[in-house]
Order: structure tokens, then sequence, then C-alpha cells
């Protein structure tokens, strides 16, 4: 007996790390779906004897499920990664540039987006200087941008935009739902935005979600490396 997908809004998993359970915790209360789904597939396989393609079913079955629970597995050891990762003396801390971070790595993922036909746009209108752990930021915003492009209907636009608020970074990414992922909420992109969201969180960051008619977006907030310096605007814009 394979477990109902559930149909929950796109941002289901993303806002999931500011309830009271918490992101780990969310995780591991998932992983009781297909753990009892698997059991009671094979409780039903025992109870007479069946056909052989019945047999063949529960075997599908249970690889579906074991699968799932794979998945579930890697995000709870990623999130448990990040909490080991808070005292790592080799996170070292430095000024770091995150708008050129933030160049980079949308760069990289251009290629993905055009073998979509999704419009990646880029609106940088202020230098960002942040302090922080630059190995870490670009793993994050890799995640975290990766995991939204996923979630994004083909030939729709892809948006990331940013500006200073009292002293804070804002980084902005928006775009249009595409259909829901097999197992959603508990796909993989929709997972990989909730641990991004809880890395931006563990680095120091604000992190929030939004959706509404089928438009979702997350923005991060970060602090300036000196509040007291405003960054003199400079715009950029890239469009694929």
């Amino acid at each position: 007996m394979s477990g109902a997908r559930a149909q929950l809004e796109p941002d289901r998993v993303a806002r999931s790390s500011t309830n009271s359970r918490g992101p780990l915790a969310h995780l591991l209360h998932a992983l009781n779906q297909p753990l009892t789904g698997l059991q009671c597939s094979l409780e039903l396989a025992l109870v007479s004897p069946r056909p052989a393609e019945q047999y063949v079913c529960t075997l599908r079955e249970g690889l579906e499920l074991t699968d799932r629970m794979r998945i579930l597995v890697q995000a709870v050891r990623e999130l448990a990664d990040l909490e080991e990762s808070e005292t790592d003396p080799a996170d070292e801390v430095e000024p770091v540039q995150f708008d050129t971070l933030l160049r980079d790595v949308a760069s990289d993922l251009l290629p993905v987006a055009e073998s979509r036909n999704v419009h990646l746009r880029i609106e940088i209108q202020h230098s960002l200087p942040v302090r922080n752990n630059r190995r870490t930021m670009v793993k994050l915003l890799f995640r975290f941008l990766e995991s939204a492009l996923s979630l994004t209907r083909d030939g729709s636009e892809f948006r990331l935009a940013n500006s200073v608020e009292r002293g804070e970074v804002v980084f902005m990414v928006s775009w249009t739902s595409g259909p829901l992922p097999e197992h959603s909420p508990f796909s993989r992109p929709e997972l990989g935005l909730l641990i991004a969201q809880a890395g931006w969180e563990q680095a120091g960051a604000k992190c929030t979600c939004h959706s509404e008619n089928g438009k979702l977006s997350c923005t991060v907030r970060l602090p300036l490396a000196s509040s007291h310096s405003i960054p003199q605007p400079r715009r950029v814009e890239q469009t694929s």
C-alpha cells in the first residue's frame, strides 16, 4: 500500500522551518508515512498466499516507499551536517561580496534555465558586502537557486533582485510554480528549499517564503558588513 501524495501548497515545506517543530523534527515526522506504508504492504503480503504478480506489485511499492525514505533520510543528514558545521573552525568569517557570488552562481545555472526556456532575470542594484564564510555562501546560494529553479514552470520568468534596507542586504527570488512534483511537499527540490532556508538561518540570515496564486517568492535578509556604510547603487541586469 503506497502512501497518498500530499496535494499541498508549494511553499509548505519552505515554511515548515518556522513552525513549532522545526525542520529536523518536521522531516522525522514525515518519515512516518512511508515507513507505515512499507510495514502495511509487507504485512498484507504475508497474510495469505497470493499470485506471483501481486508479490511483484508489493515489491515495486516497497521499493518506491524505500526510495522516498532514502530522500528524507538524506535531507535529515544534511540538516544534521548544518548543525555540526556551526562550530567548525574551518568556516572562517571574512568580508564577502555577496552580489559577486550571486552573479557567479546564477551564471552556473544559466544553462539549466536555458534548457527549460526559463528567462533568468538578474537585477543587482547595489554592491553587497557581508561578513560570512565564502564557501558557505556559495553552497547556500547554489542549493537555494537550484531548488527554486527546479520548481519553476517551463517558459516562465525566474527573477533575482536585491535592495539595501536599514543596514541589511535584502535578496529576493521569485518564480511561477510549475506542476507539483511527485511526492510533494517532500520532493527533492522542495526539500532542497527547506534545507537552504535552514542553512540561511544557520548563517545568521532571515529567510521567509510566500505563495500566492501560483507565484512564489523567497526573501533572504543578511546584515551588511558595516551598517554605517551604505553602498552606492549600481544597476546590472541580465536576461537569458
